[in-house]
Order: structure tokens, then C-alpha cells, then sequence
């Protein structure tokens, strides 16, 4: 039987509907552990990660990777970045030559 009702975990998923941050983490990752610890704090419940885990999987719950975007990233900056100074940066690369994947025997093909 889950330690968690329904009702709590309803109430675990808007505290981490409100981000790590709001939690005192300086990133944008949950992990089982920092998840783990949510749950310490809120409930006064001791979990291990492989139970955080198993909550997670009873409840639908599904693994997700960040998308790695910071949230201080500028995307009109990264914009200009591609138009103005990837062209130029592309252009400088040393030309493909055919040669031999071989360094011992140059001239084998």
C-alpha cells in the first residue's frame, strides 16, 4: 500500500509543478533524490529512491530529460549568433581532403 494517499500526491505534484528552484536548488533537474527529500519535508515520510521511483511509475509518472536550456538564455541573442558569426566560423574550417584513415601507411587506401 502507497504511504502517500492520493491527496498527497496530488498536493507532491504541485510542489513540483513550482520547479527545484522554488526548493532551493539552483537548477532546473528533479532527481529521485531532491524528490525524495520534497517529500521529507512536506510529508515527514521517509522514502527510498528506489521507492521514489516506484510512486512515480505507480502513479504515471514518466522519466524525462531537461531540454538543457538555461533560464537565463537569450534566444534572439542566440539567433544573431547563428546568422552573424556561425557563417564566418563555418567558412575558416580547414578544407576535407582525401587521405588515408591509416597513420602508419599514407598512401593506403
Amino acid at each position: 500500500m502507497p504511504r502517500l494517499s492520493e491527496k498527497q500526491f496530488a498536493r507532491l505534484g504541485a510542489e513540483l509543478a513550482k520547479g527545484p528552484t522554488a526548493h532551493g536548488w539552483e537548477d532546473q533537474r528533479w532527481t529521485l533524490a531532491r524528490i525524495r527529500n520534497v517529500i521529507g519535508r512536506r510529508f515527514h515520510l521517509t522514502y527510498t529512491l528506489q521507492g521514489v521511483r516506484k510512486l512515480l511509475v505507480r502513479n504515471r509518472w514518466s522519466y524525462r530529460v531537461p531540454a538543457r536550456r538555461a533560464v537565463e538564455r537569450d534566444d534572439e541573442a542566440v539567433a544573431g549568433w547563428g546568422k552573424e558569426t556561425w557563417p564566418c566560423a563555418e567558412v575558416s574550417r580547414r578544407p576535407v581532403e582525401s587521405g588515408s584513415s591509416s597513420r602508419t601507411k599514407p598512401a593506403s587506401p
